[in-house]
This record gives structure tokens, C-alpha cells and sequence, in this order.
């Protein structure tokens, strides 16, 4: 989707050096992030200050998308990606700003089934986010950070969500990858996220992201398609049409996937930078330290 303005979003990652990061609703803090030095993951403090930019979903419009199409297939994820782009196009507080965008089930397969029961047991407000392992504490492997607490299972509007769960009607949830925290985001959806995992499920997740460049698409794109002709020219005989089929399946997968690739997050300049990200730090999270060597 083609994004024209604003210049600069209200919900937004700015950054200062020594992989210093925040995340800004308008002029409040609602993230604080640093990097590790070692490049094993990243510390974060949530300040509890997060609002979603989209409104509250009733459960008519849900009922109502799972009657027009089958929950989980393509169209059922195009109608609630229209949806959503709907609403962060006309919000005033979400991270829409000129570009590509994309916006659609993850491409990539980034979510782990053995992490997402870690998300209920393993949320803290100032945590870890460890990326590829490397012996950190199994519960920080996690593959989506939310941007509040998550409500507890038995609170009135999860248990209404987990309702909607058991029927088969639960919307997805909205995340928005961040390539300076190696992690996608929640955006909208902490109590339907909540509910799928209390009910022993996963939730549908559509995922936003900047889109890559077209350029970039097209040249990396001429490897696989050139490996595919050579592949496809040395095929002979009976069953030649078969393996073509299978070949052409597998270029299509690979096309597929650079064309949903994600481009890197944008972040602009935090005022003040260091002493000024500290100072926010020190303000919006007080006693939070995070070791960028740890």
C-alpha cells in the first residue's frame, strides 16, 4: 500500500548512539530499548504509557467477517488487513508515515510455535528480548513484544475474546515489525493475544512492515530466476512435466518472499541524543539500567 504523508508519524522509533532506541506516541515515551553490544538481543522498559491507535473491535464486526469468509484464509486476512489499514491511515497516534507499506500474514515464518505459551508465563515490563539463542534464558527467546501488559486470562474482556476463540470468530491481532528491535511489535490486539494462548491456541497475526524496495526485489530476484531456467532447461523425459510443476512452485515460494521481504524501520534522531535518551530513561522508567555488554 502506497502511503503518501505524513513526513513523520506519531508513532514512531527514534534513536541515539551506542543502540540507543525509543518508541514515541506524540511526545510520550512508550518504549525504551538498547541494544547489546554483542549483538545477542536487546533490553527494553515499557513505560505503560501505550494506546492503540485502532479502536476497540466488537465482537458484530467479528462474527460478521467469519460469515463472509472462512477465519485464517487469504480473503478472511485481506478483509481485516483493509480493515486495519482503514483505521491507521485516519489515526492520528499510529506509525503510518510516505512509503510502501505491506500489510499481511508473515511471509517468512518468524513466529516460533514453542514460543508463543512463553508470552503468558514470561512478559515482564522491563525485560530481554534475546535474538538467535546464544544461551540466553530460554524464556527471553520470544518472537512478538507487546507494548503494555497483557490482561490476565480470566479478565472480562479476554474472556469475552476466548469466547470468540472457541467459536471460531477471533480477529487477528496487529503487530508491526521493528528491525532495530529484531522483533515485531503488538499494535492492536493484547487481549486477543491473550485469549488464543489462554485457550491453548496461537493467534492470527497480520503483520505490518515498510515494504523493500523495488530495485532491491528485481536484483536479487535474477539469481533464482536464472538457477530456475538452467534447472528447468536440463529437465527431460516422462516426468519432466512434474518436476517443472515442482520447480516452478518453489521459484514462485522464493519470488514470493523477497517481494513480502521487510525493509528496515525508519528512526529519526532523539533530541538531545545520548544524555537526552538517558534523561528520558531516568524519567519515564526510573531505576532501569540496561547493560548494553549484558
Amino acid at each position: 500500500m502506497r502511503i503518501e504523508g505524513p513526513a513523520k508519524p506519531g508513532l514512531r522509533m527514534e534513536s541515539a548512539d551506542g543502540g540507543r532506541l525509543v518508541l514515541l506516541q506524540g511526545t510520550v515515551p512508550v518504549l525504551l530499548a538498547r541494544q547489546r553490544a554483542t549483538h545477542r538481543g536487546v533490553h527494553y522498559a515499557r513505560t505503560g504509557r501505550y494506546a492503540s491507535p485502532l479502536p476497540p473491535l466488537r465482537a458484530e464486526r467479528a462474527r460478521a467477517a467469519a460469515e463472509s469468509a472462512a477465519p485464517g484464509s487469504a480473503e478472511w486476512s485481506e478483509r481485516w488487513a483493509a480493515y486495519a489499514e482503514a483505521g491507521l491511515r485516519a489515526a492520528a497516534d499510529g506509525p503510518l508515515h510516505a512509503g510502501e507499506w505491506l500489510l499481511a500474514p508473515d511471509a517468512h515464518r518468524w513466529f516460533v510455535d514453542a514460543n508463543w505459551p512463553k508470552l503468558l508465563a514470561h512478559d515482564p515490563d522491563r525485560g530481554h528480548l534475546t535474538w538467535f539463542g546464544y544461551g540466553d534464558p530460554v524464556e527471553d527467546a520470544r518472537d512478538l513484544l507487546p507494548l503494555r501488559a497483557l490482561s490476565h486470562p480470566e479478565a472480562p474482556r479476554v474472556k469475552a475474546y476466548r469466547r470468540q476463540y472457541r467459536e471460531g470468530v477471533l480477529p487477528p491481532v496487529f503487530a508491526w515489525w521493528i528491525s532495530g528491535l529484531n522483533s515485531p511489535v503488538l499494535l492492536d490486539g493484547h487481549d486477543r493475544l491473550t485469549a488464543a494462548l489462554a485457550e491453548g491456541g496461537r493467534p492470527q497475526v497480520l503483520l505490518l512492515s515498510r515494504a523493500a524496495d523495488a530495485a532491491w526485489v528485481a536484483r536479487w530476484a535474477e539469481r533464482p530466476v536464472l538457477e530456475y531456467e538452467k534447472r528447468v532447461a536440463a529437465l527431460k523425459g516422462p516426468l519432466a512435466p512434474a518436476r517443472i510443476a515442482n520447480e516452478s512452485r518453489m521459484l514462485a515460494a522464493q519470488l514470493r518472499s523477497l517481494v513480502h521481504a521487510y525493509d528496515l524501520t525508519r528512526a529519526w534522531p532523539f533530541p538531545g541524543g545520548v544524555p537526552g535518551w538517558d534523561a528520558a530513561a531516568a524519567a519515564h522508567v526510573p531505576g532501569w539500567a540496561p547493560d548494553a555488554d549484558r
